[in-house]
């Protein structure tokens, strides 16, 4: 078999040398110490993780004390919607009362707290997208205007499924004028795009390590006010008590110089990826004319491209794909396996059967200008192969 491209660089992404490098004393008998400890082993994690934390600020504008580790993203998400519910909570200990805003096309993170939310007794409303994922902003002025206003907006700056960049500080500025917390989940953005924090009002926002070159199993909360988040996990007094427990020393600190090394080189990679990105496209469309390319519309992040081929399947065509060494996915890692239409693709108004046919090629550090060729020719025989298939199927 040829050398295997992968191409789910949305999904996670290689670990850096350099960050591997700085996690490597931390696996060891020298640097091992839990940063609660008063001796010199515990000084050492805390001083490291300190560190860390003033790598993730200073890498999105925002300042260390704001900077609260989690697990990844998904803890992170749930931290600002269930947390800032919880905040809220009445005297009966009933979310009734709370009212969280935010779309259909977010992150399942997003959705299923907004979820669990409602079934502790809050309300939340999904503003409507345009068909290519962009918030409808006329109905978040209309939630926002409503007699009871909202506990929390939360929408995601860069969709993890078809890469569209939603206008973040328009939301934010709408939602600081109206006196209304804002969230957004970074985690697709950050690396990819400009996230200034300092650019724009918000309350807190969502980032993830292994989407950056760092580590799986880490990530933050950047919380602007952290009195504004009830903690959804119990037991100790680690930062702050919005995230208690005993902090994941050698991620953190994978996270932090991933974190500050994304920073540093993501004008320049971008420049890079998006030039392959648009050349995939190109190649695509001139082999499949009747491809739908997803959110093309709109301003997107320049990693990733998401299109569906009409009489397909996303799972035969990544499964075909896979057998021609070439790794690309159906949208969301968290959705893997699932045979479902994306619930991002039809939210977009997509019809079911373009939206069960959707695959995201998702460029980055493994990614390659000469892969572009063989790729647009990998995706266009198996098309061709799927569709004859499915022929040969629907006759028998």
């Amino acid at each position: 078999m040829p050398d295997r491209i992968y191409l789910d660089h949305a999904a996670t992404t290689p670990v850096r040398p350099e960050v591997r490098d700085a996690m490597l004393p931390f696996l060891g008998e020298d640097a091992f110490g839990n940063p609660s400890s008063a001796h010199a082993f515990g000084r050492s994690a805390r001083a490291a993780v300190e560190h860390a934390r003033e790598q993730v600020a200073a890498a999105v504008g925002a300042e260390p004390r704001q900077v609260y580790f989690t697990s990844g993203g998904t803890e992170a998400d749930n931290l600002a919607v269930l947390g800032s519910a919880l905040a809220r909570q009445n005297e009966r200990h009933s979310l009734a009362g709370a009212h969280l805003v935010s779309t259909p096309t977010e992150h399942k993170a997003v959705l299923a707290a907004l979820h669990e939310a409602e079934r502790q007794g809050a309300r939340a409303t999904l503003l409507p997208v345009d068909g290519d994922g962009v918030v409808d902003l006329a109905a978040l002025d209309e939630a926002l205007a409503a007699h009871h206003a909202p506990t929390l907006v939360s929408v995601m700056w860069a969709n993890n499924e078809i890469g569209t960049l939603q206008p973040v500080a328009g939301i934010a500025a709408r939602c600081a004028a109206a006196g209304v917390p804002f969230h957004t989940d970074a985690v697709q953005a950050f690396g990819k795009v400009p996230v200034d924090l300092r650019a724009f009002a918000w309350a807190a926002v969502s980032l993830s390590a292994h989407k950056v070159g760092g580590p799986k199993g880490v990530g933050a909360l950047v919380a602007r006010d952290p009195e504004a988040f009830a903690s959804l996990i119990h037991g100790g007094s680690q930062q702050h008590g919005l995230r208690p427990g005993t902090e994941n020393v050698p991620g953190i600190v994978g996270f932090g110089r991933a974190a500050e090394l994304a920073a540093a080189e993501h004008t320049v990679a971008a420049k890079v990826w998006a030039k392959m990105r648009d050349d995939l496209e190109r190649a695509i469309r001139e082999r499949v004319p009747d491809v739908a390319v997803h959110g093309a519309g709109a301003a997107r992040v320049p990693n990733i491209l998401n299109l569906s081929a009409p009489g397909t399947d996303s799972e035969s065509v990544l499964m075909h794909l896979d057998l021609a060494g070439i790794a690309a996915a159906s949208g969301s890692a968290c959705t893997t396996g699932s045979v479902e239409p994306s619930h991002v693709l039809l939210a977009m108004g997509v019809p079911a059967d373009l939206a069960a046919a959707g695959v995201r090629f998702s460029f980055g550090a493994l990614s390659r200008e000469e892969q572009v060729p063989r790729v647009a020719e990998a995706y266009a025989a198996v098309v061709t192969k799927v569709r004859k298939l499915r022929t040969v199927l629907s006759r028998a």
